[in-house]
């Protein structure tokens, strides 16, 4: 029996869900209880998934974006929203500067103007 994806909410109120049954497929062995979920259990299915590309990229925003299909500031603005969903503060938007180089590495800006832009 193939596992179903783990849910972090629960689907009629999206209140917290807790564990309560631990199974190894093989040996049968369960462990009974009220486990919780840690910080998985605080972000949606989207966002551990969205997690999970972000670390098979070792954290690279840039190949993640290229790999889901959207901008780089649209993968950036999830991120920040899973370190919302975990208790911390986001990144401040992107600086001009991130927006310079962002637009040099998808050949928007000549090497040349993405310096002038980045001396201002």
């Amino acid at each position: 029996m193939k596992p179903l994806p783990l849910p972090t909410t629960d689907p009629l109120t999206g209140g917290p869900l807790v564990v309560t049954r631990l199974q190894n497929p093989e040996t049968g062995m369960a462990l009974e209880g009220v486990f919780d979920l840690g910080w998985m259990g605080r972000l949606t299915r989207g966002q551990l998934d969205f997690v999970g590309v972000l670390l098979k990229h070792r954290a690279n925003v840039q190949r993640l974006a290229g790999e889901v299909g959207i901008s780089y500031n649209t993968a950036r603005a999830r991120l920040d929203d899973i370190v919302r969903a975990l208790g911390g503060g986001a990144t401040d938007a992107p600086n001009e500067a991130d927006e310079v180089l962002e637009k040099l590495a998808q050949g928007e800006l000549s090497p040349d103007e993405a310096i002038k832009r980045l001396k201002r």
